[in-house]
């Protein structure tokens, strides 16, 4: 049982401020059994000439590229979230430098040398938790990058509902932000591309907030997308960036406007999926078929590939910041492929779909798929850099700023990290501020974006955190909430950590220093947190007290499957959570005393 929740959970409200070549050789794939078919049509040139040459023959291969989750991540991501894992022939592995907008451009580019019929589609959570340099301006520069990048059409994801629907609805359609303005000289002028939201509806009319699908068509080739984010939402973004809006079940979804796509004539689809699986391995080249289809992969998505219909031909997922590549059988049995290509734009997918012209349909049985890696060695696209650079010179009189100092690499993962300690103790400093009885705090693992990282991102030196730093790590504005709990209270919420939606994947909070306990995952269920184990301060939890506890905004409305959280009284609203970080990294860091990685030693655990 995974002791850790995975890294993608969000939290809640995207931070803002007023303030102003060659495709990787290092490649997976994973192909259904190949059949022989008559010849494929000839290639052309361009990604987007819509009016090129005809195949050649019943058969026309078409060019699938995908991605998922780039949460804004324009310049290459540092530390663990800027690389890749290898398994290696001899089954060691080796880690891989990958991302940023630059050199996806380039990668992405070059692949759809020599493939007329290319199209570029993504799964969800293309902005949202995003780096200082797209968030402090709403992802605007990100949609900009994605229109530069010719995306042809996306699957909203949970983070596209951060700032709630109408802020989605600008980032489609273009406008200044409503109380910010314009950044620039020119009105933005929102995405070239679909987002797609079919399950996603407006509670009055009942209708999709969006196009729930997109077909893309050449020279009689057609293709439908239907794009998806999970059902369960709402229950990781905040209630103000959902109000009003209701989120029905995938399968449903996708097999309705699959119909529809069918009587409209289209019989080649693809579903977009803002949810996703478990691979068995953590290396992007890992085998997922080995030993058998849907052998190499757990999780929702696979309950979902498994209950989607045979009309739907391949899936692209996202959300668990995986990288997969799979066959699970549809319900007739017949194996389908399915995708994921990690997060922050370190690998991209390319997946040949087949079409027989004379059915309008995918030939299966020749559908092939690999994940590539984007590796930073190949040449930065102008147009990415010039993007950047313009953004950039916004952002940097307020990203640039030194706000603490640290001795080596603070790491967010693990079950207890450094970071996730590092956190708490700020809130609980930050708490006592506003209330000297402030007993503890909790953090939960998902609102942490980012390491921080020794080595100097740009000018600052090693050592130096910069608000853009910090922004990255916590890009929400969640305030730090303080709410008094009796002790059977927290109680209840550590160990609802491990149970109830919590029981398959927990979700362990991290803490604040003076509290400790064991956490025996020999055990099930509820069992799993020892309650007798339970101190503060060396002293057991009196269930009959009461602790006043400092918690982020998202947690204490209950969010990530903690109700009880929502439950506490005398609840006192403070400042966000960056400027808890902040004051406490100035208040105790300077460049002769910087902070050491705390241990993440205040959770025993039992294995």
């Amino acid at each position: 049982m995974p002791a850790t929740a995975p890294s993608h959970h969000p939290r809640r409200r995207r931070r803002t401020t007023r303030l102003l070549a060659a495709a990787a050789t290092v490649v997976t794939a994973g192909a259904l059994a190949a059949a022989a078919l008559p010849a494929s049509a000839n290639a052309g040139e361009s990604h987007r000439d819509h009016g090129g040459h005809g195949g050649h023959g019943r058969y026309q291969d078409v060019q699938l590229l995908s991605f998922n989750d780039l949460h804004g991540n324009l310049e290459p991501p540092t530390g663990s979230s800027g690389r890749v894992t290898e398994v290696q022939p001899d089954g060691t592995t080796k880690t891989i430098d990958a991302g940023g907008i630059e050199y996806l451009a380039t990668h992405l580019r070059e692949a759809r040398k020599g493939n007329r019929y290319s199209i570029t589609a993504a799964g969800g959570d293309m902005v949202g938790a995003s780096p200082l340099l797209s968030g402090l301006f709403h992802d605007e520069p990100t949609i900009e990058a994605l229109n530069k990048l010719d995306l042809d059409v996306t699957s909203v994801g949970n983070h596209e509902f951060d700032e709630g629907a109408k802020e989605l609805a600008r980032l489609q359609n273009g406008g200044c932000h409503p109380t910010e303005g314009c950044y620039t000289d020119e009105e933005f002028e929102g995405a070239d591309f679909p987002y797609l939201a079919a399950n996603v509806l407006d509670e009055k009319t009942g209708k999709p907030i969006l196009k729930p699908y997109w077909v893309w068509k050449q020279k009689g080739v057609k293709v439908g997308f239907i794009g998806v984010t999970l059902e369960g939402t709402p229950d990781i973004v905040s209630a103000e960036g959902v109000k009003g809006l209701a989120f029905k079940d995938e399968v449903e979804t996708i097999n309705k406007y699959a119909k529809e796509l069918q009587r409209q004539g289209v019989k080649s689809i693809v579903a977009l999926v803002h949810e996703g699986g478990f691979p068995a391995s953590s290396s992007y080249n890992y085998d997922c078929d080995s030993p058998g289809a849907g052998d190499g992969i757990s999780g929702p998505i696979a309950d979902i590939a498994k209950n989607v219909t045979p009309q739907v031909d391949a899936l692209v997922t996202g959300h668990t910041h995986a990288a997969y590549v799979c066959t699970i059988p549809d319900p007739a049995g017949k194996p389908r492929m399915v995708t994921s290509a990690s997060s922050f734009g370190r690998l991209y997918t390319d997946t040949t779909l087949t079409y027989d012209r004379a059915t309008g349909d995918i030939a299966r049985t020749a559908v092939k798929s690999a994940n590539h890696v984007v590796t930073r060695d190949v040449p930065k696209a102008p147009d990415m850099t010039r993007l950047i650079d313009r953004w950039s010179t916004l952002a940097a009189p307020i990203g640039n700023r030194a706000i603490g100092y640290i001795s080596g690499d603070i790491d967010r993962g693990g079950t207890e990290s450094p970071l996730g300690d590092l956190i708490a103790d700020a809130q609980l400093a930050y708490g006592k501020t506003q209330d000297p009885e402030t007993d503890l705090a909790l953090m939960n693992p998902g609102g942490i974006r980012a390491p921080l990282t020794y080595a100097a991102s740009g000018g600052e030196g090693d050592g130096v955190v910069t608000y853009a730093e910090g922004f990255t790590v916590q890009p929400f504005a969640n305030t730090v909430n303080l709410k008094d709990y009796t002790g059977a209270q927290l109680i209840q919420v550590l160990k609802e950590q491990v149970s109830g939606p919590n029981e398959a994947a927990p979700k362990i909070l991290q803490i604040s220093s003076g509290l400790t306990y064991t956490l025996d995952l020999t055990k099930t269920g509820a069992d799993r947190v020892v309650t007798d184990s339970i101190r503060l301060d060396g002293a057991p939890i009196d269930e009959n007290a009461t602790y006043r506890v400092a918690s982020n905004s998202f947690l204490a409305g209950g969010g990530d499957g903690f109700p009880t959280l929502n439950e506490g009284t005398n609840e006192l609203v403070g400042a966000d959570d960056l400027t808890a970080l902040e004051q406490y990294l100035t208040a105790n860091s300077s460049a002769a005393d910087p902070i050491e990685p705390p241990a993440a030693d205040r959770i025993t655990i039992v294995q």
